[in-house]
C-alpha cells in the first residue's frame, strides 16, 4: 500500500503546500488566488527532454501570463541543482530557435517528495526517485481541471497545452463546448437542450447566429 499513488482528480480542491522554488518560497494555493496555474513535475534536472521543455516554457511565458496563468515547476532535485541547470541552459544551451533562455518562473526543490506524492507525480512502476511528465491545469478556484501525464521518454506537447488552457478559459467565459481539435477562432458548441420541447425548438428556430447539424449538435461563431 505504501507505493499506491493517489492522483487528485478533475473538480477536486488542489492540494495546498508550501515549498522553497528557485524564485523563492511559495504558498500554495493562496498566492495564487484569482490566477490559473499551470504545475508540472519533470524528472530531473540535467537531463535532456526537460531541458528542451524547460526552454519551451520559458520562451512562452509571457503568452501564459497574458491569460491570467502562471507556470510551476518541479522535480525531485535540490534547490542548489536546480540553480546550477537553470543557469547551464541559459549560459551553453541551444534549442531549435531558443538560446540565452532564462526561466523565470518558479520551480519547486522536492527532494522529499512531500509535493510530488500530494499530486501523484511519482509512479512506482516508472520509477521511484523520479516523478513522472505531469501537468495539472488549476483554475482561480485552485480546482483541478485537466491533468496531462507523459511518460519519462517523451516531452509534452506544448501547443497543446496552452490550446486546452485556452478552451477551457473560453468554455468558462461563454458557456459552451469545443468541439475535437478546436483552435481559438472556430466555430464552438451550443450545449444541447435539456428537454424535448427545448429540443423541437432549437431545430425549429432559425437563429442566424447558430448552426444545427441536428438537435443534439449545434455551432456558432463567438463574437
Amino acid at each position: 500500500m505504501e507505493n499506491d499513488v493517489r492522483i487528485p482528480l478533475i473538480g477536486e480542491t488542489a492540494p495546498s503546500f508550501t515549498a522553497a522554488t528557485t524564485q523563492g518560497p511559495i504558498n500554495f494555493p493562496e498566492d495564487y488566488k484569482g490566477k490559473w496555474v499551470i504545475l508540472f513535475s519533470h524528472p530531473a534536472d540535467f537531463t535532456p527532454v526537460c531541458t528542451t521543455e524547460f526552454m519551451t516554457f520559458a520562451k512562452m511565458e509571457d503568452e501564459f501570463k497574458a491569460l491570467n496563468c502562471e507556470l510551476i515547476g518541479l522535480s525531485i532535485d535540490s534547490h542548489y541543482s536546480h540553480i546550477a541547470w537553470l543557469r547551464t541552459i541559459k549560459e551553453k544551451v541551444k534549442f531549435r530557435d531558443m538560446e540565452n533562455m532564462e526561466v523565470k518562473f518558479p520551480v519547486i526543490a522536492d527532494l522529499k517528495m512531500d509535493v510530488a506524492k500530494k499530486f501523484g507525480m511519482v509512479m512506482p512502476e516508472a520509477s521511484d526517485t523520479q516523478a513522472v511528465r505531469a501537468v495539472f491545469f488549476i483554475d482561480p478556484d485552485s480546482k483541478i481541471r485537466a491533468l496531462i501525464y507523459y511518460p519519462l521518454s517523451n516531452g509534452r506537447n506544448f501547443h497543446e497545452i496552452k490550446r486546452l488552457l485556452l478552451a477551457m478559459q473560453t468554455s468558462d467565459k461563454y458557456k459552451v463546448a469545443t468541439p475535437a481539435d478546436w483552435e481559438p477562432g472556430e466555430e464552438v458548441i451550443v450545449p444541447p437542450p435539456g428537454s424535448c420541447g427545448a429540443a423541437k425548438e432549437r431545430v425549429e428556430t432559425k437563429d442566424e447566429d447558430i448552426r444545427c447539424v441536428d438537435w443534439f449538435l449545434c455551432f456558432k461563431k463567438l463574437k
